[in-house]
């Protein structure tokens, strides 16, 4: 009788004994439990998405590259493809992580006795290592959301302490979740939730980075992958262990086939296939539209602007102004989550929706590329090779202090700072040649070189930018800041700012037409122009060719067609106030500051394509300026609508103005310096208005377009305005078959909103102008001439 009953001691003190540490654990006697409502909202590092237009991820913003999926979207959309397991279908990833990680999943309430019986007595009482941990998913999915005190202790006992407590509280943790989630929303959990390796995080993230797919469109041989690797992501990762993936790919098939999720044929035929990759880690310097989200990212984490950054007093208030009134900017810091923090785009798990369309991003960045790589540069190599000369117009003194700043701003410089190198050293260090990675248009290119030549070698490379925008909504449909984020992180298209030249023409002819109320048949003399200026002085300007001024009568349209400094000086003369025209020019939609002298006429002033393109589409947008907008909503990670945004516009000039304006810039397209818009992109026919822009010495060359419904600008030059094309480096050379060949695209497309037969929106009481002159097509066509001189 003694012996049952020290039987029945044996049996249940200890399960007592367990009971108890399982209460006083959840009572939060050992530390602190997960509350319900921490379990219902479960904290971890979630990627921010950026979306476009069309629904297309354009990247993401993280700590750790994790984004979040439902159950129902692991489902393949071909209902044949599911499995079934335990009477369920189940998608193929799921019936891979059941068969592998926990067989009677659907059977347990998150602890599986049979298991933990089988791990004490194989694994402690017989040392048989074999047989595992004995965790559920469940348990497992508690540890990834509440993970364990990692701290070590030199104490073995301590350390055994401290992991039967963690047991304990996963336990409890997963019994909550069992209560509080179904089934699958636990398997979604769990996937949602595990390191895949590659910086992938989550089932949706991993299916992107390793087969560039959505989880529905996984196979059953690629989710037995994802499951697999999960177990030791370096040791069984498929990009640099492929054999120990292969092997531990097997094995999961193996036990969806002894689970009933698969027969042994499909077992043996799917284990005899390879792995296949289409491998695309995430990484912020590569994908699609790298600039625009880089652009994104500094816009919604701006601080409030402070005086040091800016070179004068008026872009400082522009900024500020800027700031205040477009919530876009600094929202992360102006915005608070329920509970009082701001928002953080790394870890939240927004999704940012955005007004860039995938299509034209994509042609837009062909477009760039092209152009660099087939003109551009190919005409700078062969301009160095000829004259061996890479900072045009500079002394040797200026030469190296822009190389020195150029070696001082290196990451090999602040690294080797930061490792407490002397200048010396790190001096010394550029002079020794080493193996590296250059840029090139046709694609990386590995060398060896000294870090000093390869700076000279980046020098030389040729930037450009490209924005183009919906002048109705302000939409910012594509944007490229330069030819290769991961090299060239300064971005042209609205950071940095160069003198914009003769696309600033259009702007002065507007005020003429609505302040001095000329047209464009008003005749000037084609006469040298000379303004006196503030000092009593006289400013003349030249012209950028040798062309006559011989008097002759010619409307006013003309001076603009032909891009005559000139007919600028002449209107400038007109206004006699400097100032007003700067203020007009502002009103029309550009911010940067604008020295109110004559010489402003001929574009002395700086500016980005950002800020251009959206001043020009105000000229089709009916006289209405629209400030640009680049994204339409955000949402936090459940899909609450959390923030959206509209544009702000303002009435700029008459929408006769406006037109008349537009009748001008076609003006330029048919018979000016940008006739060769037509007949090289296949665009004649088309209604376009444009205007070309060069600054002294080819340092810049630009090109603004304006179509009925898309307006687009291109500037191309140099990292240093030292570096330039000496000849034929005008803007109707250089920047405008960017945007023929990207607007040629977007038409071909024939899907996205813009066609040829386009026409721009003709007010009712718009006059006809007859300026009853003389045929002048034949003697403007095929002129370049365009560049200003003061």
């Amino acid at each position: 009788m003694k012996s049952y009953k020290w039987l029945w001691y044996a049996v249940f003190v200890p399960v007592g004994l367990v009971l108890v540490m399982l209460l006083l654990t959840a009572a939060g006697l050992f530390g602190r439990m997960p509350s319900f409502e921490e379990l219902e909202n479960p904290k971890s590092n979630l990627a921010t998405e950026i979306y476009s237009e069309d629904g297309k991820v354009l990247g993401s913003f993280f700590v750790q590259n994790r984004s979040y999926v439902q159950y129902d979207d692991l489902f393949p959309a071909d209902s044949l493809d599911c499995i079934t397991l335990d009477g369920h279908p189940v998608p193929p990833i799921v019936a891979a992580l059941i068969s592998t990680e926990d067989a009677r999943f659907r059977n347990h309430s998150g602890i599986d006795i049979p298991s933990l019986v089988r791990v004490g007595v194989k694994t402690v009482l017989l040392r048989d290592g074999s047989q595992g941990g004995g965790s559920t998913i469940t348990q497992q999915l508690a540890k990834n959301l509440f993970p364990r005190d990692t701290v070590r202790n030199r104490s073995k006992v301590a350390r055994t302490s401290k992991l039967v407590l963690a047991k304990f509280k996963e336990w409890i943790t997963a019994l909550k979740l069992e209560y509080n989630y179904t089934k699958e929303e636990i398997a979604a959990m769990y996937l949602n939730t595990v390191e895949y390796g590659s910086n992938a995080y989550g089932i949706k993230s991993a299916a992107l980075t390793f087969f560039n797919k959505s989880p529905e469109e996984l196979n059953v041989q690629e989710a037995a992958m994802l499951v697999g690797v999960v177990n030791a992501p370096t040791r069984y990762s498929p990009v640099r262990n492929p054999k120990n993936a292969l092997a531990r790919r097997n094995l999961v098939i193996s036990r969806m086939a002894e689970s009933g999720a698969l027969t042994r044929a499909q077992r043996d035929s799917l284990c005899a296939l390879p792995i296949t990759l289409n491998y695309k880690p995430v990484s912020h310097n590569d994908g699609q539209a790298t600039y625009f989200r880089e652009m994104l990212r500094l816009v919604m984490n701006a601080e409030r602007p402070v005086p040091r950054q800016f070179y004068n007093e008026w872009d400082y208030e522009q900024a500020c102004r800027e700031y205040d009134e477009n919530p876009i900017y600094g929202w992360c810091h102006k915005n608070r989550k329920a509970d009082g923090t701001p928002y953080n785009i790394y870890r939240d798990g927004l999704k940012i929706y955005t007004t860039i369309n995938s299509r034209m991003q994509q042609y837009a960045e062909l477009a760039v590329q092209k152009q660099m790589e087939t003109a551009i540069q190919p005409q700078m190599d062969a301009q160095y090779r000829a004259t061996k000369v890479l900072f045009r117009e500079t002394t040797q003194q200026e030469r190296e202090r822009i190389l020195s700043q150029a070696i001082r701003q290196s990451d090999r410089y602040r690294e080797m700072k930061h490792e407490g190198i002397s200048v010396a050293e790190i001096l010394a260090s550029f002079e020794k040649p080493c193996s590296m990675k250059v840029f090139t248009y046709k694609g990386e290119r590995d060398t060896v070189m000294t870090p000093r030549d390869s700076i000279l070698h980046h020098k030389r490379i040729m930037r450009a930018a490209f924005v183009a925008l919906d002048p109705r909504s302000g939409y910012v449909k594509a944007y490229v800041g330069g030819p290769n984020f991961r090299y060239f992180k300064y971005d042209m298209a609205k950071q940095g700012k160069r003198q914009i030249g003769s696309t600033v023409k259009p702007f002065i002819y507007t005020f003429a037409v609505d302040h001095l109320g000329m047209s464009p048949c008003t005749p000037v003399p084609n006469l040298p122009v000379s303004i006196e200026t503030a000092n009593g002085t006289a400013w003349t300007p030249r012209e950028a060719s040798r062309v006559e001024q011989n008097g002759e009568i010619h409307p006013l349209y003309w001076g603009l067609a032909l891009s005559r400094n000139n007919y600028s000086a002449w209107i400038m003369k007109q206004a006699k106030q400097p100032q007003a025209v700067a203020d007009f020019i502002h009103n029309m939609g550009i911010r940067s500051y604008i020295d109110p002298v004559p010489a402003l006429c001929v574009g002395t002033s700086e500016s980005n394509v950002f800020e251009m393109v959206s001043a020009f589409s105000t000229f089709a947008n009916e006289g209405v300026h629209n400030d640009p907008i680049f994204v339409t909503r955000i949402e936090d990670r459940q899909g609450n609508l959390i923030a959206s945004f509209i544009p702000q516009s303002q009435d700029a000039v008459s929408e006769t103005t406006a037109y008349t304006m537009l009748t001008m810039l076609q003006k330029v397209v048919t018979n000016g310096t940008a006739n060769r818009l037509r007949y090289a992109f296949g665009l004649e026919g088309v209604e376009l208005g444009g205007k070309t822009g060069t600054s002294q010495k080819n340092r810049d060359a630009w090109f603004m377009c304006v179509a009925p419904k898309l307006v687009m600008g291109a500037w191309v030059g140099g990292e240093d305005q030292s570096v330039h094309l000496a000849s034929r480096g005008e803007g109707g050379v250089v920047a405008l078959p960017i945007v023929g060949d990207f607007l040629r695209r977007v038409y071909d497309d024939g899907t996205l909103g813009v066609s040829r037969s386009d026409l721009f929106t003709r007010p009712a009481n718009m006059p006809r102008y007859d300026c009853n002159a003389v045929d002048e097509t034949e003697e403007m066509i095929g002129l370049e001439e365009d560049e200003f001189f003061d």
